[in-house]
């Protein structure tokens, strides 16, 4: 029906959109809501290209939203994939320091993980790193038992399945690009490149678009969404025996991204990566993919040339990193220094969003913000994917707030 009106359209059907449908609909049964997604496919990106891991919490600032939500997402998270056949494993990482100037920073981590009351971990000496990694060298190291890995898509898609139970009445619909945002007698007009949708309420979880969809909502905001893409390398199969479950070096403090790492996948491959690169494409897999509206955004910030100074020589190795297995290899080995070049291949690729200020700080906390009629979340990086059905209850939270659900369910 072209005058169909929902109570609230969704627009964005990566994990923390699905999240939010799931959990609206489970606590508002009634609401008739709608989740627009313009891939064909949910999941398509952030999602559905990150490395699977159900993270701590224990690398976040005590207090602060990231680190609240990733530790009750994550439980809420392996309870979810208990109840619903997702496949998962609570298999445990370590981080590993490799070399004495690390360990400053190793005991800083250990810390903030005691303050944010992450279960179970413990400092682990060498010989103990052998124990959970036996081709693993590192001279000491924290175990973190609840770390876990996930398949990321099949929990996003099971999200939506059980909302659209919930209510046959909730529509999905799918390769159908919002485009544009207007009032109409107080009703939300969203229009796409198939028809157009009336909503009551509107929630934005457009991730790598978060920034050009408040600006098509007519909301102002200062900072852009700037790309970062990190390739991947998987195990060949012989060398699979050589990482039990997850290995990650201690994060330079001075980067914002936690490095290049060792993960099992519930599949059973192993990933090692990724590195961290500008990408000239928001959507952009392949090396030298290039979007000129993109390049041009991004390339007139100040913001991006901010961080492109504070980060010279880290981002000059990333892309040295890019481009050379055997560079990509060095890095691997001072974890692992048993592998070899006929241990690796090349393997996909994710883009992350970072919403980038003007200073170029891209360690901002989760950021959700209303106004008027809609909610957007506009910053949701890693560990959204863990936090996702955290998020997704602060947003219910929100919109029962400032929605009035109750007068509309």
């Amino acid at each position: 029906m072209e005058n169909e009106i929902f109570d609230i359209a969704i627009i964005g059907g990566g994990i923390v959109g699905a999240a939010t449908f799931y959990q609206l609909q489970k606590h508002h049964p009634s609401l008739k809501i709608i989740l627009i997604e313009k891939e064909p496919r949910l999941a398509a990106h952030q999602t559905g290209n990150n490395s699977g891991v159900m993270h701590s919490g224990m690398y976040y600032k005590p207090g602060s939203l990231k680190a609240k939500n990733c530790v009750e997402g994550r439980k809420a998270l392996v309870k979810f994939a208990e109840e619903n056949d997702i496949p998962y494993d609570v298999c445990g990482k370590v981080v590993v320091a490799t070399d004495e100037s690390e360990l400053p920073y190793l005991d800083k981590i250990f810390k903030t993980g005691q303050e944010n009351n992450i279960e179970g971990i413990e400092k682990i000496n060498a010989q103990q790193i052998k124990e959970h990694e036996p081709f693993c060298e590192g001279i000491a190291g924290i175990w973190v038992p609840c770390t876990g890995i996930i398949d990321y898509v099949k929990a996003t898609n099971k999200m939506v399945e059980i909302a659209l139970e919930i209510n046959p009445q909730s529509q999905l619909v799918l390769d159908t690009e919002a485009t544009a945002f207007e009032k109409e007698n107080g009703i939300n007009i969203i229009s796409t490149n198939k028809k157009t949708y009336r909503s009551r309420f509107n929630i934005f979880c457009g991730g790598l678009q978060a920034d050009r969809l408040a600006n098509k909502d007519h909301v102002n905001i200062k900072e852009k969404v700037v790309g970062f893409r990190g390739d991947y390398y998987e195990l060949t199969d012989q060398a699979k025996h050589k990482i039990k479950n997850l290995i990650y070096p201690v994060p330079n403090p001075d980067f914002p991204f936690l490095g290049v790492h060792f993960t099992r996948m519930t599949n059973g491959d192993v990933e090692c990566g990724p590195n961290a690169v500008f990408t000239f494409k928001r959507e952009g897999y392949g090396k030298t993919d290039f979007n000129l509206k993109d390049t041009i955004d991004a390339l007139t910030y100040k913001g991006t040339w901010k961080l492109f100074f504070r980060n010279m020589s880290f981002g000059i190795n990333e892309y040295r990193r890019a481009f050379s297995k055997k560079l990509f290899l060095k890095t691997l080995q001072r974890l692992v220094p048993d592998l070899t070049m006929d241990d690796i291949k090349p393997g996909r690729s994710g883009v992350r969003a970072m919403l980038l200020s003007e200073d170029g700080d891209t360690r901002d906390d989760f950021r959700i913000e209303y106004r008027d009629t809609s909610i957007h979340v506009l910053n949701a990086p890693s560990p959204a994917a863990t936090a996702s059905l955290a998020i997704g209850d602060n947003i219910r939270e929100m919109a029962e707030k400032h929605f009035l659900l109750e007068a509309v369910s």
